[in-house]
């Protein structure tokens, strides 16, 4: 009997030990599912900043089956983007461009085309630099830009002189032009003209450095892409001064630079041309590839506008948009 009892408690111990190695087993099976041995390519972190819940894709070091490395992360969704500055530039690469300041005008030699041949000589000197002195001549193109530094109570009347006439121009603002005159600026986009980049500052960029002219220019890109969500991709240099380096960087930025072949003095509201001898001059200058420098704060260019747009149109040219 004594011996059946003994039997019987060896049993039970048996099974005891049994079910312990099966807990055991379980136990390490259920730790061995979060081991690193396994590749995991991405995962999600979540992070809470100001109250905002976001999630993000971050990724491992292993190498997925495909041979490519998944610490590269291939996408990332559109709201996590870092805000950057909209244009950048090798400055290091620049540095050894010539710096000597050089300033811009057309001057009055012309070809049998009435084209300035200072344009033409300057624009196969430094068009490398998406730089246009003149624009090319094909299909009898003129374009009409203006300058706008201030506002002297004409560029609505432009406006409407070239919405009559279903022409567009090229409209080169400042940060103090459009900080000011935001109806005038919306207007231009809305009704399909060019808004160029004259500068925040208005600066002689010649006598600035790299880093100085860049930041001017990319300022006043990203103010007018922020408050009127158009991206400008003309320049115009203040006081038409330029360097072969300046030159540079704008190319380098992405934008194609503006001069002009053809300007008069119109700025000066003090001492304004008459309108006939102004009609003239303007007409006699028109030639293939015309660029052509206005000013807006110009009472005679106001009233003139619409005569000469009928004259250069009559006379064969095409008074196109700017989109070389």
């Amino acid at each position: 009997m004594k011996s059946l009892k003994m039997i019987a408690v060896g049993l039970c111990l048996a099974l005891v030990l049994s079910f312990a190695m099966v807990g055991c087993t379980n136990k390490d099976k259920n730790n061995g599912s979060s081991s690193s041995s396994a590749p995991i390519t991405t995962t999600t972190t979540t992070t809470t900043t100001s109250g905002n819940t976001t999630s993000e894709p971050t990724t491992s070091g292993t190498t997925t089956g495909n041979g490519t490395d998944s610490g590269a992360i291939t996408s990332t969704p559109e709201s996590q983007e870092p805000s950057a500055p909209a244009l950048q530039s090798d400055l290091a690469g620049l540095a050894n461009l010539p710096t000597k300041a050089q300033g811009w005008g057309q001057g009055v030699e012309v070809n049998d085309k009435n084209q300035p041949t200072g344009s033409i000589m300057f624009q196969e000197k430094y068009g490398k630099y998406n730089a246009y002195y003149i624009a090319p001549d094909e299909g009898n193109h003129i374009y009409l830009t203006f300058d706008e530094g201030y506002e002297n109570g004409y560029t609505s009347q432009i406006l409407d002189v070239l919405k009559e006439k279903k022409c567009s121009a090229v409209f080169f603002v400042t940060y103090d032009y459009v900080s000011k005159n935001a109806d005038l600026v919306k207007r231009m986009i809305d009704e399909g003209h060019v808004v160029g980049n004259h500068s925040y500052t208005h600066p002689h960029f010649p006598e600035t450095s790299l880093e100085k002219a860049q930041e001017d220019i990319v300022k006043l890109h990203d103010y007018v892409k922020e408050n009127f969500g158009y991206t400008m991709t003309l320049f115009r240099f203040p006081y038409g001064e330029f360097s072969e380096q300046m030159l540079g960087l704008l190319d380098s930025l992405g934008y194609k630079t503006l001069f002009w072949s053809w300007a008069y003095k119109d700025w000066d509201v003090n001492n304004q041309p008459d309108t006939a001898s102004a009609y003239e001059k303007i007409c006699k200058g028109e030639h293939p590839g015309a660029i052509y420098l206005l000013h807006a704060v110009s009472k005679t260019n106001t009233a003139i506008l619409g005569d000469v747009i009928d004259h250069m149109r009559q006379s064969g040219y095409n008074v196109a948009k700017f989109a070389l």
